[in-house]
């Protein structure tokens, strides 16, 4: 009887198997992965564990993702700011579909090394009209996801674009690719001002990745 008592059950086991399966993968992902993703990496493996699952075993062993703090310079010039003009003031509720588009750039960590990932957003649907995936921030391969929208969407262009103030949104590249549509400059220090694709990459990096 006492051995019975001492002995782990069946469920204990496998959730500290589990838990070993998890920690290694978390570590291997330099702390970056969380519950969705280290789960997918399980069912792979196939080790059964849903992401609730996982999640409780990673917060009973006090485990939750990092965020690289990777400085992406895209700042303009100190002054040029004050010639960009932030006409999307936050109206993030457009009254129609390709009226207003977004921009961002984000960092992805990957076992190779950094990626960046642009996307563009319809503000009306919050969808992802277009994106593209580089190794490098040259503009010319950045811009390539607005061309990418334009076709997906089936139009010229949207009536306002709203982005940062990086290098690659105020260059000539970018004028030239958004020629005809109002340009809306994100606030320097403002990221609120694009809060609604910051906020879909941050997820994307917190959930996914």
């Amino acid at each position: 009887y006492k051995y019975l008592r001492s002995k782990p059950s069946k469920t204990k086991v496998r959730r500290e198997k589990t838990k070993k399966a998890i920690v290694k993968i978390y570590n291997d992902s330099h702390q970056l992965y969380g519950s969705p993703k280290i789960a997918e990496i399980l069912h792979k493996k196939g080790i059964q564990g849903c992401q609730k699952y996982v999640y409780s075993i990673m917060k009973e062993a006090n485990i939750k993702p990092k965020y690289l703090k990777h400085k992406i310079k895209t700042t303009i010039s100190k002054g040029n700011d004050r010639k960009l003009h932030n006409l999307l003031k936050r109206q993030f509720n457009p009254k129609d579909p390709d009226s207003v588009w977004c921009t961002d750039i984000t960092y992805i960590w990957t076992e190779e090394g950094f990626v960046y990932l642009t996307s563009v957003m319809d503000l009306y649907s919050r969808k992802i009209v277009g994106w593209v995936m580089t190794r490098n921030m040259e503009a010319a391969k950045v811009l390539e996801c607005i061309e990418i929208a334009k076709r997906r969407r089936g139009i010229k262009k949207p009536l306002v674009i709203h982005s940062d103030q990086g290098v690659q949104y105020t260059s000539e590249e970018y004028k030239n690719k958004t020629e005809g549509m109002e340009r809306s400059y994100s606030r320097k220090g403002n990221p609120w001002d694009n809060a609604c694709i910051e906020s879909f990459h941050s997820l994307i990096k917190r959930e996914w990745i």
